[in-house]
């Protein structure tokens, strides 16, 4: 079995604690579970600067778990709008409301 693709917190963990421990080198440890040393080191840096939340894939350096979930929100809600946009074009086309732009008589 090869290594994954995308490391989770969860498998990444152990990795670090062993190396905070002194279970062996960042070097020996990665090579163990074949990850690279430089890797790992970051892991172990990224970890002692924010915790395990640190370790979580797709997080900025020093963004909260608040500020992670306000991103998401806004993705959701973009995406929404841009189905409500489509919907009303639609909607437009078939004559089905009132045109983009009404003039007055």
């Amino acid at each position: 079995m090869g290594k994954p693709l995308k490391w989770t917190t969860e498998q990444k963990l152990p990795l670090v604690l062993s190396v905070l421990r002194g279970e062996g080198s960042v070097a020996e440890i990665g090579r163990r579970h074949r990850v690279s040393d430089v890797t790992l080191a970051k892991w172990r840096d990224a970890f002692l600067a924010g915790g395990a939340a640190a370790l979580a894939n797709g997080r900025r350096r020093g963004e909260s778990s608040r500020e992670a979930e306000l991103e998401s929100e806004l993705e959701e809600i973009k995406a929404a709008l841009g189905e409500a946009h489509a919907e009303l074009r639609v909607w437009r086309k078939k004559g089905a409301i009132y045109p983009a732009s009404r003039t007055s008589s």
